[in-house]
């Protein structure tokens, strides 16, 4: 029996082609091994097609180069090779390879005051780039946290000021009195208004970084914000809070300055953007506040 040599379509010429600047496959399922564990990923793998005289590329190529991500650990070397390994099987073709990874973090967080713990899911994408020889990656994450309104927080004292002044107007006021009043629904008439909201942060990493800091990212997103959402709580850890958000009011424009003044100072930063949303529970609407640096 005659063996057969199987068409190769893409390795057809295609006398003046126009140049693409990305061609390559996305959503593809992919394991990774990210600190210390197995990682449900989703990945888009590219490369640029500069031959004027190349129909395609070869896709299944930058598939199997991503079977190094199922052998070792997720870290700016690996991505690295896998991103040269893109080039060298597209030699002549190609001059610049792109790899964008997104998956879900989860670290166990402790509550505020009492022993519990829990765990938390943070989306996490990393983009990486070859062009012209220069290496990038960018580390992406959204961190979940609470903001309470200052003006609603005045507004709410003044109304408590107003009862006050009510309920005691005339009367010789005592110690005890005062505050039985201040620990009543009678008292304590309107509260500020409060919601969950959202950091979207964007770094790009200096090159010499052997691994990526994502955790080090959120835990410095959230000490800067002063109000990371829980998960299971005592109602200690409730008040303590209640507590936080106390002492963190916050408009979407106070929490964008917190993060960029955090992120500036993370040595290991070359550039950022961020983005807050602050999901209003008084308007229908969005508050929304970005900032950037070398981007």
């Amino acid at each position: 029996m005659t063996s057969l040599t199987l068409p190769d379509i893409a390795a057809q010429t295609h006398q003046h082609a126009t140049p693409l600047a990305w061609v390559g496959m996305c959503g593809i399922a992919q394991p990774l091994h990210f600190d210390g564990r197995s990682v449900a990923a989703m990945a888009d793998a590219g490369v640029s097609l500069e031959d004027g005289a190349s129909r395609g590329i070869h896709m299944s190529r930058l598939y199997l180069s991503l079977e190094r991500l199922e052998r070792q650990s997720l870290t700016p070397l690996a991505i690295r090779q896998i991103l040269a390994d893109f080039l060298a099987s597209h030699e002549a073709l190609s001059h610049a390879a792109y790899l964008r990874l997104t998956f879900d973090h989860l670290l166990k967080r402790p509550a505020l005051v009492s022993p519990l713990a829990g765990w938390k899911s943070y989306s996490i994408t990393v983009n990486a780039k070859v062009e012209n020889g220069m290496f990038h990656v960018e580390l992406s994450v959204r961190v979940p946290y609470s903001s309470t309104c200052p003006c609603s927080a005045a507004l709410a004292r003044q109304l408590i000021q107003q009862q006050f002044q009510a309920d005691f107007s005339g009367q010789a006021m005592n110690r005890e009195a005062v505050v039985e009043w201040l620990g009543s629904s009678q008292g304590i008439v309107a509260t500020p208004h409060s919601q969950r909201s959202l950091a979207e942060v964007h770094v790009r990493l200096g090159e010499s970084l052997e691994v990526l800091p994502v955790t080090k990212l959120i835990d410095q997103i959230e000490a800067s914000l002063g109000t990371a959402v829980q998960t299971a709580v005592k109602r200690a850890d409730e008040q303590a809070f209640a507590l936080a958000n106390g002492q963190n009011l916050m408009f979407c424009e106070d929490a964008a300055r917190r993060l960029h003044e955090a992120l500036r100072q993370m040595e290991w930063t070359t550039a950022f953007k961020l983005r807050v949303v602050h999901a209003e529970s008084l308007h229908a609407h969005d508050a929304v506040a970005a900032s950037h640096w070398q981007w």
